[in-house]
């Protein structure tokens, strides 16, 4: 079996550009809103410093000014989209800190602040698994009567010992009560991962692709790890220096994560952004069309497609039964 250009279009795998012209039949675009709330892991229920990764000023380094409401946060974004295309179609997207850490009255205004505002077709919330009350889960499904809503989850990896050392903050069975609850009222799942962490070799991150195939979710965030300025990171790498993936490095890995990740599932992200002025290592992410373009090439030369390794294998079984 070979891949087909029917699948996704020219790409080689279920991009998440792909997926939303099929639904709503135009691109759109995501203005990334921060609501003003903080996360357990730096308040004191869990901890204080976050996870070790994140910024100690704080997260969303791409969100808006916390200090303007929602809906002008929403027009700032869409003013920032207009200087490269005209668009009016758009996904709100909750990315700064946890954002279902709050009192629920706080949550229903803001959300609701968020698809009233014209052009919005889908509400995104980035949040932790075990931020997730009863509460929290009525008033989105609530909300998704209305108009459809997404869950981005941290997972990161499946592994406790990296899970510890990142300081994650909640055990794995966790993540999958999350992902039941979150399906029952039809809420779909995105979840985060992070590539290249410390202590996990190939075989560690494929373990973590493969057990996403068994999860209910409908997307996925494939995040190179970058090492930022500010954060426990940065000083843990400047005593303990741990390899960094080169592009070519990071390629070949991507490509094998991608060939073992179920066809179904959206790929949101395929190597993340780090602010320029902070960016402390791979310092060859800082060109993102550079990257993406001699990605797409290695995919091509390299005949990468998503799921070709489970359809290899689907494929075997069938010939010998």
């Amino acid at each position: 079996m070979s891949y087909n250009t029917m699948y996704w279009g020219e790409k080689r795998y279920h991009s998440l550009d792909y997926e939303l012209k099929k639904r709503f039949g135009v691109k759109l675009y995501k203005i990334s809103l921060n609501g003003g709330m903080t996360c357990p892991n730096r308040d004191g229920t869990l901890g204080t410093n976050g996870c070790i990764f994140c910024s100690k000023g704080g997260s969303g380094d791409f969100a808006g000014n916390k200090m303007h409401s929602i809906s002008k946060q929403l027009d700032e974004g869409k003013l920032q989209i207009a200087k490269k295309q005209h668009s009016e179609h758009f996904i709100a997207y909750f990315q700064a800190y946890t954002n279902t850490y709050a009192p629920v009255s706080y949550l229903e205004r803001i959300y609701r602040e968020a698809i009233a505002c014209p052009g919005v077709e889908i509400l995104s919330i980035a949040t932790r698994p075990d931020c997730l009350s009863f509460e929290v889960l009525s008033l989105l499904k609530e909300i998704r009567k209305v108009i459809p809503v997404w869950v981005e989850l941290g997972l990161q990896t499946i592994h406790p010992e990296t899970a510890s050392f990142i300081r994650r903050g909640y055990d794995l069975p966790v993540f999958e009560e999350a992902v039941k609850k979150l399906r029952e009222i039809d809420i779909e799942v995105i979840v985060h991962t992070i590539l290249g962490l410390p202590g996990e070799d190939t075989d560690k991150m494929l373990q973590t692709i493969r057990y996403l195939n068994t999860q209910d979710i409908q997307g996925v965030k494939l995040q190179l790890l970058h090492i930022l300025e500010n954060t426990d990171l940065s000083e843990y790498y400047a005593v303990h220096p741990f390899h960094i993936f080169t592009m070519e490095e990071y390629f070949e890995l991507l490509g094998k994560c991608i060939c073992n990740l179920r066809p179904d599932i959206v790929i949101h992200r395929l190597t993340g952004d780090g602010p320029k002025s902070i960016l402390i290592e791979p310092k060859w992410t800082g060109n993102k069309r550079m990257v993406l373009n001699r990605m797409q090439a290695y995919f091509k030369q390299q005949d990468i497609w998503q799921g070709k390794e489970i359809c290899t294998w689907q494929n075997h079984l069938h010939s010998t039964n």
